[in-house]
């Protein structure tokens, strides 16, 4: 068998069931390796091997009596922002860095309910503020691929264990790119589901739309298992989606059929353009998918430039309204001041104008958009930047130009509520990933898992590793 660390999700619950395997064997593996190399990549904030050693015993037992969820014994993790009972959950603030919840996200309910064993949580920005991860409570989230640059975020803690192979899959949180953005600069697979898959109760709030969970993985079946036991609403959800009537994993085995893809590359910004490496990671990706047999069309990005201040101004009052006290505001990273003072200066009447364009303006989008089946662009307009590049200045508004510089494409499938997913398909001549993403209309994930496992079965990249994690 292959080391345990190269098996990805679904072939690592697998042998658990033949026996070739025991759960308390495989996580051992995996904090392991988490011993040896989270420090390196800060990809956790917390570690909970003890609480996870009694679970995996638990499950081997389990596993004995024949009644064993499907993932039961397999190592994952949670991102630090996710609600978990018992555990720290600092947020990625230096403000919450004692905080333990005294209730579970229904997510993490869903995914342990499965079989799933948590192994910690993983690195995020100061309130998931940021398309790159740092802050000040263990510092930055660096990709595998090379540790001088960042992870990307806000899933950043979680997309380098992955790519390390610290664990085969874990949650991540997407409200403006923040699955997509770390798969990319990571080089593995993530994927944003569409608004109302999964739930964000029992005390989390889908109030603006723009936020949801989703998966980070090696492989398209994993990413799709894992949505699999997210993908369940809980009563009283603003915006459900019903029970997907054929599991993820199922369509992540069909091939998909003939589909009319439209691409752009332009962004809907002034003055922010693809760099090179974007664009040739999206042109061999077009490539691939034409001949696959898919119909590629070339069309103006639809979205239009003025959702971007409109967004922000959602963005800042969510981060102007979180119950933080006042006493704690001055261990805030500046950034966060500058959002959340962005927030305090917008009236109730200016956010609701702002969500109502973002609704109506997305609906006219998604309803032009009818005549395709998917939609290809770069993930990131640049490859992963250097750790001290997005906030070097010490300017929150240069830190936000440089963040759109970096991630241009990412939030407008957020603001559609559209399923999107980053490919690892290319590298840099320099060895570092730049992903492609590949989105769909709402509701349509099934179709998208598809079409992502047809192009993983013609470029593989699972046993594509970072240099010194193998």
């Amino acid at each position: 068998m292959s080391e345990l660390h190269e098996l990805d999700a679904t072939a690592q619950a697998a042998a658990l069931r033949s026996g070739e395997v025991s759960s308390v064997e495989l996580v051992e593996h995996h904090l392991g390796r988490i011993a040896t190399h989270a420090s390196e990549l800060g990809a956790f904030v917390t570690v909970t091997a003890e609480q996870a050693l009694v679970r995996a015993a638990e499950a081997d037992a389990q596993i004995a009596s024949g009644g064993a969820p499907p993932f039961a014994g397999v190592p994952t993790a949670f991102k630090d922002l996710t609600f978990t009972r018992g555990t720290q959950t600092s947020m990625g603030s230096a403000a919450m860095r004692d905080f333990v919840p005294g209730v579970n996200a229904y997510v993490v309910d869903l995914v342990e309910a499965a079989g799933f064993i948590s192994l910690g949580k993983t690195n995020t920005p100061e309130f998931g503020l940021s398309s790159y991860t740092d802050n000040d409570v263990i510092g930055p989230a660096r990709t595998p691929w090379d540790p001088a640059r960042n992870a990307g975020g806000s899933s950043g803690g979680a997309a380098a264990a992955v790519a390390a192979a610290l664990v085969p899959v874990a949650q991540g949180s997407d409200g403006g790119g923040s699955i997509r953005i770390p798969a990319s600069a990571c080089g593995i697979f993530g994927f944003k589901p569409s608004r109302g898959r999964v739930s964000a109760g029992p005390v989390g709030s889908d109030w603006s739309g723009l936020a949801g969970d989703g998966p980070l993985a090696r492989t398209v079946r994993d990413a799709a298992a894992l949505l699999d036991a997210m993908a369940h609403p809980e009563p009283g959800d603003v915006r459900p989606l019903p029970e997907p009537p054929v599991p993820y994993a199922e369509w992540a085995r069909r091939p998909p059929r003939r589909m009319r893809i439209a691409r752009w590359s332009r962004t809907h910004l002034e003055g922010i353009r693809p760099s090179a490496d974007a664009i040739d990671a999206w042109e061999s990706a077009s490539r691939l998918l034409e001949s696959l047999g898919h119909e590629v069309v070339d069309i103006d990005n639809p979205f239009p430039s003025e959702l971007e201040p409109q967004f922000n101004v959602i963005w800042s009052s969510g981060i102007a309204s979180a119950a933080i006290p006042l006493e704690a505001e001055a261990v805030l990273r500046p950034n966060t001041r500058y959002w959340r003072d962005r927030g305090r200066a917008s009236t109730a009447i200016e956010l609701t104008q702002a969500l109502q364009f973002l609704e109506l303006t997305t609906r006219q989008v998604v309803t032009d958009l009818q005549a395709y089946d998917a939609f290809l662009t770069p993930t990131l307009a640049l490859p992963p930047q250097p750790v001290e590049w997005f906030n070097e200045s010490g300017d929150p508004v240069e830190d936000h130009h440089r963040e759109l510089l970096f991630t241009p494409y990412t939030a407008l499938y957020n603001m559609s509520g559209q399923p999107a997913a980053s490919l690892p398909l290319h590298w840099t001549a320099d060895g570092l990933p730049m992903g492609v993403m590949l989105a769909a209309l709402p509701g349509q994930d099934g179709p998208l898992f598809s079409l992502c496992a047809q192009v993983e079965a013609a470029a593989p990249w699972h046993d594509r590793r970072p240099p010194g994690f193998a």
